[in-house]
């Protein structure tokens, strides 16, 4: 009696081998190509530690005494620019997520031109929507606050869209067949799925804004960026250390806080 010849277990198939083959060459390839483009200057590559080491001991002992006065003022500067973008953002970017929603707005048109929208605003880097305000409004945090409002239109938009067309549709279609009209439907139908979503997403983006608008002043959109490029160009590293470590602190200060405020609202 002939015995039966186990079958053979294959992971991949050929041709899923080969386009695995075909992905890591490629990926080789990538790197190699920018290796070669980098342009990496070995001198600069082998003094790099001494010159990170000289520059620490630049910055050691932190100028605390500096804080009063410009930096603090910068500081607050740039929370106020995170928030007041944050809620210009909020403010734009719910009728377009309304819109783009294709259970709440149908129309293909209306759909595609606030999608458009939405993509326009997360394409552009927030110091390229920085430059292009300091070009109309002047440098100084008018010019951050919209900067960082148009920048977040595409991140909340977007999520808060998603949120709208994962609703369960049950109370959609009770609230429709008893006539009630589209205000009523997004109040009571879709605000009390979504509101958990929506609060998450505002905060969230609260916190990334915090982080933007520190760096903004680097290109002259206000907040404790400026303050940051000021000291370096007059090469004050303790100062520039003190702008580092409250730069820090307040990310952390501000993921605690949306840390608490999500459990409570959530």
């Amino acid at each position: 009696m002939n015995k039966a010849i186990p079958d053979t277990w294959i992971r991949f198939t050929p041709g899923q081998r080969l386009l695995r083959f075909v992905l890591y060459l490629l990926f080789v390839m990538a790197i190699v190509q920018s290796i070669r483009t980098i342009d990496v200057i070995p001198e600069f590559l082998y003094d790099a530690p001494t010159q990170m080491a000289d520059l620490l001991n630049r910055m050691w002992p932190v100028d605390w005494a500096s804080f009063q006065g410009e930096i603090h003022k910068a500081l607050i500067e740039t929370l106020h620019m995170a928030t007041l973008g944050t809620i210009l953002a909020v403010i734009m970017a719910v009728p377009v997520g309304l819109a783009a929603a294709n259970n709440l707005t149908p129309n293909r048109f209306i759909n595609f031109l606030a999608r458009l929208i939405l993509v326009s605003s997360r394409s552009i880097n927030s110091l390229v929507w920085a430059l292009l305000f300091i070009a109309i409004f002047g440098p100084g945090p008018l010019a951050g606050t919209i900067a960082i409002a148009f920048r977040s239109i595409g991140f909340i938009g977007k999520l808060l869209g998603e949120a709208i067309e994962d609703a369960q549709p049950g109370p959609i279609e009770a609230l429709t067949a008893t006539g009630a009209r589209t205000g009523s439907i997004i109040g009571y139908g879709y605000w009390p799925q979504i509101r958990p979503a929506f609060w998450s997403i505002v905060l969230l983006r609260w916190d990334i804004n915090v982080r933007e608008s520190a760096v903004l002043g680097l290109v002259g959109a206000g907040g404790i960026g400026m303050a940051l490029n000021s000291a370096m160009d007059l090469f004050q590293w303790d100062k520039v250390a003190l702008i580092l470590v409250l730069i820090f602190a307040i990310v952390i200060i501000a993921e605690v806080l949306i840390t608490r405020a999500r459990k409570t609202l959530l």
